[in-house]
């Protein structure tokens, strides 16, 4: 299994490593693909530019980043999980087949982006590989199961070791008090 995680991965980073390479390169020609959403995501995002070519190179660089990040499996969670993010714009301004009028291109656009949703299919299976560790949530869970336990166990204890104590002090009164009637019988 680890053979195939470390074959893998460097697979799926390949197609935004050369394509995040390629769009830093020449980002003019994705630009244009993107102009329609430059505004509307640029006005959500304060931080992000409205200039499309600005935002192609953005989305270039992340991908390069991040899939090189994945092929080498530095961070290899949060590196897909960045890839999916700029899988989304890409597929959505790059590959709108459903507003194509010539039936060729417009099978050659759902062909990309099919492929780019089963991308995004595959990063998210990658994202959630644990390496056969349990997920942090696992953990969590299990850690309040064991937590609960403790705490019975410990309350448990403490009830007894308290009903303990209060029949030795009642035992130890009673002693007290028989050896004070018989002081005070001897006194007499």
């Amino acid at each position: 299994m680890a053979l195939l995680r470390k074959c893998a991965r460097p697979m799926l980073a390949s197609v935004f490593v050369t394509g995040g390479a390629q769009t830093l390169r020449n980002p003019e020609r994705a630009a244009p693909a993107l102009e329609p959403l430059a505004a509307p995501v640029a006005s959500r995002v304060s931080w992000l530019p409205e200039d499309p070519e600005k935002l192609v190179r953005i989305n270039g660089a992340v991908q390069l980043g991040a899939g090189l990040m994945l092929a080498t499996g530095r961070v290899p969670r949060v590196a897909a999980l960045a890839l999916a993010g700029t899988l989304v714009p890409t597929t959505l301004a790059g590959h709108a087949w459903w507003k194509e009028k010539d039936p060729e291109q417009r099978a050659a656009q759902r062909t990309q982006f099919i492929k780019n949703v089963s991308l995004f299919g595959g990063l998210l299976i990658a994202a959630a590989d644990t390496h056969g560790k349990p997920s942090v949530a696992y953990r969590g869970r299990a850690a309040a199961v064991t937590g609960r336990r403790t705490a019975r166990r410990a309350r448990r204890d403490a009830v007894n070791a308290l009903s303990g104590a209060a029949e030795g002090a009642v035992g130890t009164v009673r002693s007290m008090s028989e050896s004070a009637q018989q002081a005070v019988t001897r006194h007499l």
